[in-house]
């Protein structure tokens, strides 16, 4: 069995202090194709960035959806550990990014912005035409990342989310 996230970054906590709030170069981390064996390491990272998260049958589904999912993680390089995941749908020309997630201890770092970036472009050179997202108002983190991206609302769904109990703003972007 893999070994937790948790008990991994306790016993690098030295190594960890170091890198923390630094950004890291954007050739220290990669993404691929999400497997099976990359569960553990998502749920934990679901987990602790989510108050409704998504259940492993939830990853398995997009694992095996290949028309149209497309499951990404995200490996920090000079350990080949998994510190984040992406998600989407590719439906025509429309994209819909479902998850996206960093493990707590490497956010702020530019990673998810840096990843973004690279799969935007790659699906619009694909020739998608729009991304569309949902959020909470409450993240603002995620909000104003989107933001800085180029994301508009383009609307609300009521009482989307739960646990707490929250709309969703809808956010998309044209390619």
């Amino acid at each position: 069995m893999p070994k937790s996230l948790s008990l991994f970054i306790f016993e690098n906590l030295k190594w960890r202090k170091k890198i923390k709030r630094a950004c890291l170069p954007q050739d220290s981390f990669y993404l691929r194709k999400m497997k099976e064996g990359d569960l553990p390491y998502i749920l934990e990272i679901e987990n602790v960035s989510f108050p409704n998260p998504w259940h492993e049958m939830t990853f398995r589904g997009e694992i095996y959806n290949q028309p149209i999912s497309f499951p990404f993680v995200i490996v920090f390089k000079p350990q080949s550990r998994v510190i984040g995941y992406l998600v989407f749908w590719k439906i025509k020309e429309q994209i819909q990014i479902n998850n996206i997630a960093i493990h707590p201890d490497f956010r702020r770092m530019g990673i998810a912005e840096a990843v973004l970036q690279q799969v935007l472009g790659e699906i619009r050179k694909g020739g998608a035409k729009l991304v569309t997202l949902e959020v909470r108002p409450s993240n603002i983190a995620a909000r104003s990342l989107y933001n800085k991206l180029g994301f508009d609302v383009l609307g609300i769904k009521e009482n989307y989310y739960h646990h707490p109990l929250e709309p969703a703003l809808v956010m998309g972007k044209k390619l």
